[in-house]
């Protein structure tokens, strides 16, 4: 049986939920999705939440709702998916990183170093997006500082740290970032299939997403249009289909109430693999901040392949004998052909993430590992890296 860093958790009522909305009369742009939105709100504390295709097409419509344009300057983490950077370059923005700090996020004080920077070049940075990296949530208290100082808008991407929290908080999220940004991919902590979600408290932004969604369309209310028919639309601006289905929101509803079980048993995996490798000298595992309730969507360990003459390519390909499929998150994104060829980034620009990129691997967490999974996988990388030839 192969082994995969990640997979989703279905059961049968998440089954059941589809199946029953399958049977009914509306498979999209029904009530399901209103009741999906209510549940995310409910649970994570926002005033406004809307559900989309994507975590890209939350990102992306994030930054529509921001106002995005060229000539504007974002700045995030080198250390994240494709996705991230993608969503400023979709509004014509300018993307610029910040290296990480020992928790893999972007680190704080050098975020301040770069706005002065651009200010210097009388410059301003229009927003920062910081990314729960794994599910480690960010300094969020000095980042949301900086934000209120140099009035800049704080996105959380939140797609890894779905039921973490921060500072004792579930709710930390919305109550630090302007915007944050769900994924509901198979591999995050829930899932929808694909799928997303934009939260936010404020209204002007909720708004223009809810309009964005659904190609730019807007109806006007009853009292606005006395002599237009009900069937009557207007399109002021231009939007996309980010839709989402009502079946994939009754799954997502399902899933949403299993959020903190979930996270329960990826921690409960997270300390055995800590165990087992923590006081390893070949081996880093996850920093885990003592303010931080760590959500676990990825287990990076970082293994010290050049001090024990180990290839990391070769590494990869022994443990698929024993179908084992780890994964590597991420290529930072400043190495990307793309973004060198737009911005001139290079190698070494971004050292610390480039040194994480070379030793980490994502090792399988989720939660119907069995503990005889994780003891195979673990014996298997320590037998590895124990073998001198």
């Amino acid at each position: 049986m192969l082994i995969n860093y990640a997979k989703q958790t279905i059961e049968q009522d998440d089954i059941d939920s589809v199946l029953e909305v399958l049977s009914s009369d509306w498979l999209t742009q029904g009530p399901k999705i209103k009741e999906f939105e209510k549940s995310l709100k409910k649970k994570f504390n926002s005033k406004y939440c809307t559900v989309v295709s994507s975590g890209t097409a939350a990102l992306h419509l994030a930054g529509r709702a921001l106002g995005w344009k060229k000539g504007d300057i974002i700045i995030t983490s080198p250390l994240t998916f494709a996705a991230t950077g993608n969503s400023v370059l979709y509004s014509s923005a300018a993307v610029d990183f910040v290296d990480i700090d020992q928790s893999n996020n972007i680190d704080v004080e050098k975020v301040e170093k770069k706005i002065e920077f651009y200010k210097k070049k009388s410059k301003k940075i229009k927003a920062i997006i910081g990314v729960d990296y794994a599910g480690h949530p960010c300094n969020w208290k000095r980042l949301r500082e900086l934000a209120d100082y140099y009035k800049i808008k704080l996105i959380n991407d939140n797609c890894h740290a779905m039921g973490a929290k921060y500072k004792n908080e579930y709710d930390y999220a919305i109550k630090y970032a302007d915007i944050v940004t769900h994924s509901y991919h198979p591999a995050k902590n829930i899932t929808t299939g694909e799928g997303g979600a934009i939260l936010t408290n404020e209204e002007e932004f909720h708004e223009k997403i809810q309009r964005l969604r659904s190609h730019g369309i807007y109806k006007k209310k009853k009292y606005d249009s006395k002599d237009k028919g009900s069937w009557f639309y207007e399109i002021n601006e231009l939007g996309f289909n980010y839709r989402i289905t009502d079946f994939q929101s009754a799954l997502g509803i399902n899933q949403l109430k299993k959020l903190d079980k979930f996270i329960k048993r990826r921690r409960e995996i997270a300390n055995i693999y800590n165990d087992k490798f923590g006081k390893n000298k070949n081996f880093i595992i996850p920093y885990n901040s003592k303010e931080v309730y760590h959500a676990y969507h990825l287990y990076p360990l970082q293994a010290k392949f050049d001090k024990k003459n180990k290839n990391k390519k070769l590494f990869f390909e022994k443990m698929k004998k024993f179908n084992l499929n780890f994964m590597v998150h991420y290529v930072p994104l400043h190495l990307q052909p793309l973004y060198k060829k737009k911005f001139n980034f290079k190698k070494g620009d971004f050292p610390l993430s480039e040194q994480f990129y070379k030793q980490v691997f994502s090792i399988p967490i989720f939660p119907k590992l069995t503990n005889d999974n994780i003891n195979f996988i673990s014996s298997k990388i320590l037998q590895y890296f124990e073998n001198k030839k």
